[in-house]
């Protein structure tokens, strides 16, 4: 059995208990998510040793907390990434690296892999107090890589960032974070982060893990719907670039051997596979295949699941595309007029807009 971290932390607080348990892979990226107030960065703040709690951690062989000696915070080797950077603006940022390098005495080419993958280069010179809040994130990012942490944790890092700036960061975590080789426990309440980054997905409510387990099933799952939303309700597929329409800025890609397009996905090349999330809001069904809409992306399947919410006035199913699910919300009286039941032969069909624009390479199991 491969190293795990796992742990089993309680604390009391006005009006809120905290009791967290679980066991993680000490590999990939593991995202945090729920609500604001569900315990998230009281779990990462444990796991540091900055917070006190009752029960234990185990990383590996190691007894950080419930053992006959706990590991102090500074001999945990956990690297930290707050949601604001915390950098020491009277340093530049050259100066901000090498204070972490050398206490961790990371080589020069540590620290230029750390400084190539989050394009710091034009940076070194200059303060934190003359960066953006993207540009900080990331030398405090790469400071938490000098560290050469055996954990890093990331606590809503891109927070306080808007959606522009959140899309070209993210792409800078994820080389990050397979640089450092360290497990990630990354924070966050953002559909999008979770989708882009996560190799799995713990969810917390109210102080306690409700689920945790791969990225692509979890987040096609009902746990997940309950703590995100049903309008979030998705599922995430996995498809291959096939090319480039640069005519009409379109991606072209296979999913299960069926063709499907959408928005260009930059220079992207021919066979790199990627991470798609598709919404069951955005999925629409028919059970002939329909000539004459503008819908390019139809996809035949079969339903694999479905759920008639008595409460409401929708079902959902999950249809089986030939080894992947997509999700479908339809309304009751369109499922009782086409006849939908598990088992029958469906057309999914997604707008091109509907898949997420950031659409990149799978992160590392």
């Amino acid at each position: 059995m491969s190293e795990r971290l796992d742990f089993a932390l309680r604390r009391d607080f006005p009006g809120f208990a905290f009791d967290a348990a679980a066991a993680l892979p000490l590999k990939g990226v593991t995202a945090v998510f729920g609500p604001s107030g569900g315990g998230k960065s009281t779990l990462l703040r444990a796991l540091a040793g900055l917070e006190p709690a009752e029960g234990h951690i185990r990383f590996g062989a190691e007894a950080w907390l419930g053992g006959a000696r706990p590991v102090p915070t500074h001999k945990r080797g956990v690297g930290y990434v707050f949601q604001d950077a915390r950098l020491f603006d009277h340093l530049s940022v050259q100066g901000n690296l090498d204070y972490a390098a050398r206490r961790s005495r990371a080589s020069a080419p540590e620290r230029a892999a750390a400084v190539e993958a989050l394009d710091l280069g034009p940076l070194l010179g200059r303060r934190p107090g003359g960066l953006s809040g993207g540009e900080r994130q990331r030398v405090a990012i790469a400071r938490a890589l000098l560290t050469r942490p055996r954990l890093l944790l990331m606590d809503e890092p891109l927070s306080a960032l808007d959606r522009r700036r959140k899309a070209a960061i993210l792409p800078h975590i994820a080389e990050a974070a397979a640089l450092s080789g360290a497990p990630v426990l990354y924070v966050t309440h953002a559909v999008d982060e979770v989708a882009q980054l996560a190799s799995r997905v713990l969810l917390m409510e109210d102080g306690r893990v409700t689920a945790e387990g791969p990225a692509g099933e979890i987040l096609s799952g009902p746990a997940f719907e309950h703590a995100a939303g049903r309008f979030e309700a998705g599922a995430l597929v996995e498809a291959e670039v096939t090319g480039h329409d640069r005519a009409v800025r379109l991606t072209r890609l296979t999913l299960c051997g069926q063709p499907l397009s959408m928005p260009m996905l930059g220079a992207l090349e021919a066979g790199t596979k990627v991470r798609l999330r598709v919404r069951a809001r955005d999925v629409a069904l028919a059970v002939r295949r329909p000539e004459g809409v503008s819908i390019r992306n139809i996809l035949a399947g079969r339903v694999a699941e479905m759920e008639v919410e008595e409460d409401t006035a929708f079902a959902e199913l999950a249809v089986d595309l030939g080894g992947q699910l997509v999700r479908a919300r339809v309304t009751r009286e369109a499922a009782a007029e086409l006849q939908l039941a598990v088992g029958a032969e469906v057309f999914a069909l997604v707008k091109s807009i509907s898949f997420d624009r950031r659409g990149m390479p799978p992160p590392p199991e």
